[in-house]
């Protein structure tokens, strides 16, 4: 597949699977708003800078949307492939501090891909320095067409409640 096809594919999953999703949603003014570009290689990249309301200490960007922006954009790099995936498991490692009000990128790419479970890496960098990595597994659910653009929990799927 192809960058644009890839690109075609995040947009056009992201906006039928979640379309209120508080990193990546233009709908959710609430929300990070990220935009995740595809590129060489299956690599998912977005560019953001959070504000002073998303502080854990001062002038840091609180963990919990750290590991939002990482899981995010694992999600993404299943979307850019056309599967609709879901975070089984995920580890996050701070090695720095993600600085409010500066501009950081965060990049993810799929290591395994199998029918059922893919394992995928991400790492955001501010300033040229590695601030944060995750490792990640997740659920593929498959293409987005076999479930007509819905997103099934893994509940639903195993008829529990």
């Amino acid at each position: 597949m192809n960058i644009e096809m890839q690109q075609s594919a995040i947009n056009d999953i992201s906006d039928k699977v979640h379309p209120n999703c508080v990193v990546c949603s233009l709908a959710n003014t609430k929300g990070l708003q990220l935009e995740f570009l595809s590129g060489e290689d299956g690599y998912i990249t977005a560019t953001f800078t959070c504000d002073r309301t998303l502080e854990g200490y001062p002038g840091v960007v609180h963990g919990g949307i750290v590991s939002s922006i990482l899981d995010g954009a694992m999600g993404h790099c299943m979307f850019s492939r056309g599967q609709v995936a879901v975070t089984v498991e995920m580890t996050t490692k701070f090695r720095h501090p993600v600085v409010t009000n500066q501009q950081a990128i965060v990049s993810a790419n799929i290591t395994r891909f199998s029918h059922s479970l893919c394992l995928l890496e991400a790492e955001i960098v501010q300033n040229g320095k590695v601030k944060a990595t995750a490792k990640g597994k997740f659920f593929n659910q498959g293409r987005k067409s076999a479930f007509n653009g819905k997103l099934y929990t893994l509940c639903q799927m195993n008829n529990r409640h």
